[in-house]
């Protein structure tokens, strides 16, 4: 067959929509709110969930930040003061789903064990007074943890309203540099690569005269400078993320009912995670997506978190978290949504396959850093113009959600999207980047490169499902948009080559084939394995700034017509 790569823009094809039957427990969209009654100024349990059930909500989100409550002091467990708000939600027919309360520690956990507080590069470390501030694989934070899953689970898995159970919350690496996380790594290290021999010649530790001879003369991440170090220290940092959430999965899946699920809430844009690894023991794929209001309501954000976790275990997903009203840490970036927009997302999370939208969250909070991040009711706790649009959207969802519950996607066109290409773009950027609002890298390769590829497609009315390097079926599609794919196995290179031959169409960036899986710039004349099916060969790259083109050949206009960044 004709072999064929693509490097301009062309759309094909449309996604196709059918509603199927899934072995899945739901058979009508799930809507609600996460739900906090024990931050309420005053009880008002009552009022609160008679508010719901005129409301139609169908669902809550419960426990996932309150340790402190659970266990108020070492050893001592108070469930009582949840009983009482279970017990309520399903009298009122609405359905739980509990958190496991471990990624924000109650404060006499960390003035007896500050050790699990997490350290930081060049010494930084965590201080209390602020959630996500331990180390994850600390064998003490680990034991505490492990003992109020297990409390909570022993009293709340029989609880008839409670349908699933979230696993810690957004969780990430944390930044975390502890010496016990240095040691974990070594053992990695020396699992994977064997010998110090191995290791001197993978990662090219002759530079500088850094090779070492015994595992103990390896350096602490703080000054490193190799790359091979840095890419790999960023795979262990998504391992420990994995074993992290596969073990608190595999606890609760030790005490939970066969119709009850497992999930987590993932954040697409955190990338210090591996999503398939970390979701291999979990029922269900969900997602805490914020995005803009008002005039900055693209759906960008909805269909590309929609789209990705979608793909990860190739089946419909949740939204655990989405916007209510405003958003913000503070209150320079309080923009409310415009009348409509509520139910218009909610459908367009439907329409990348949700199975259920849930607001953070159900009431504003009064004190705390996320004042001002507003729920669907504001501070002063009435109905309002919020509450009567997602009264609307729960009473619309009553009479025809059976109908969008479980959609089937099919699509005919991927993006590759490869971890070790995102981090390692952070390593060695090719521009300057936008840190994201969560404080992260700049994660060129995410959030500019790939969202670029997305938002094209979205905005063209293309269906996307994403792809990853560990267990990606080119076949399965008619084109795969591959943005720049700097680290790459030979094996990777060789089966998108393959792909090509046998007639796929692929649209390949720049700096795709470039180093190998070990970050080492391959001896040949780029693309490297990828040169058979591009055609072509280049040595030279530039960087420029705003390029103008000639004639206008894309028809964008003057104020557009330029290229920038990056030429080979």
């Amino acid at each position: 067959m004709k072999k064929t790569i693509i490097f301009s823009f062309i759309l094909v094809y449309m996604s196709a929509f059918m509603a199927i039957s899934q072995p899945a427990k739901l058979n009508n969209i799930l809507y609600g709110a996460a739900f906090y009654e024990e931050y309420m100024p005053s009880d008002r349990l009552e009022k609160d969930v008679q508010l719901m059930q005129d409301a139609g909500i169908t669902v809550v989100r419960l426990g996932e930040s309150t340790w402190s409550l659970f266990e108020p002091r070492d050893g001592e467990f108070e469930f009582a003061w949840m009983d009482r708000i279970i017990d309520r939600l399903h009298k009122a027919n609405i359905k739980v789903m509990l958190g496991t309360p471990t990624y924000s520690m109650p404060a006499w956990l960390w003035l007896k064990h500050p050790e699990v507080l997490v350290q930081y590069e060049k010494g930084g470390k965590a201080y209390y007074g602020i959630r996500q501030n331990m180390d994850i694989t600390n064998p003490t934070f680990l034991f505490y943890s492990e003992r109020i899953i297990r409390k909570m689970m022993e009293h709340y898995a029989k609880h008839p309203a409670i349908i699933g159970y979230q696993v810690d919350n957004e969780t990430t690496s944390n930044g975390v540099n502890n010496f016990d996380f240095f040691i974990g790594f070594k053992d990695y290290l020396k699992k994977k690569f064997k010998t110090t021999e191995n290791l001197n010649k993978t990662w090219g530790l002759n530079y500088w005269g850094m090779t070492i001879n015994d595992w103990e003369e390896l350096a602490p991440r703080d000054g490193i400078t190799n790359t091979g170090y840095k890419l790999e220290w960023e795979r262990y940092k998504r391992k420990a993320v994995a074993d992290y959430l596969t073990w608190q999965s595999d606890i609760v899946r030790d005490y939970k009912r066969p119709d009850q699920f497992i999930t987590h809430c993932f954040m697409p844009s955190v990338q210090d995670i591996d999503q398939i690894a970390s979701s291999r023991h979990m029922d269900v794929m969900a997602v805490n997506v914020y995005h803009g209001s008002q005039d900055n309501l693209t759906g960008d954000e909805i269909a590309f978190s929609g789209d990705f976790f979608r793909s990860v275990k190739m089946k419909n997903y949740l939204i655990t978290e989405t916007n209510a009203q405003t958003i913000g840490w503070d209150s320079r970036s309080q923009y409310p949504p415009y009348d409509g927009q509520l139910r218009m997302n909610v459908f367009a999370h439907m329409g990348s396959g949700a199975n259920a939208v849930e607001y953070w969250h159900w009431h504003s909070i009064h004190y705390g850093q996320e004042t001002y991040w507003k729920g669907i009711l504001s501070h002063d706790l009435q109905p309002n113009r919020a509450y009567a649009e997602v009264s609307r959207t729960a009473h619309e969802l009553k009479r025809f959600g059976n109908k969008l519950v479980n959609l089937k996607i099919t699509n005919k066109v991927a993006i590759l999207f490869s971890h070790d290409a995102n981090a390692a773009l952070n390593v060695m950027p090719f521009k300057n980047g936008n840190a994201d609002m969560w404080g992260g890298t700049n994660n060129i390769y995410r959030n500019e490169l790939v969202a670029q590829f997305h938002r094209v497609l979205y905005r063209n009315n293309v269906g996307v499902d994403f792809i990853f390097p560990e267990n990606a079926r080119f076949e399965d599609y008619s084109l795969v948009v591959i943005p720049s794919l700097y680290i790459a196995s030979d094996e990777l290179l060789k089966k998108i080559s393959s792909y090509v031959e046998n007639g796929g169409h692929v649209i390949m960036q720049f700096k795709s084939g470039f180093c190998d899986e070990n970050t080492m710039v391959r001896p040949d004349m780029a693309p490297g394995p990828l040169r058979k099916a591009c055609g072509f060969y280049y040595q030279e790259f530039t960087n420029f700034k705003d390029l103008k083109l000639k004639d206008d050949p894309f028809k964008v206009g003057e104020a557009d017509n330029k290229v920038y960044d990056w030429a080979e």
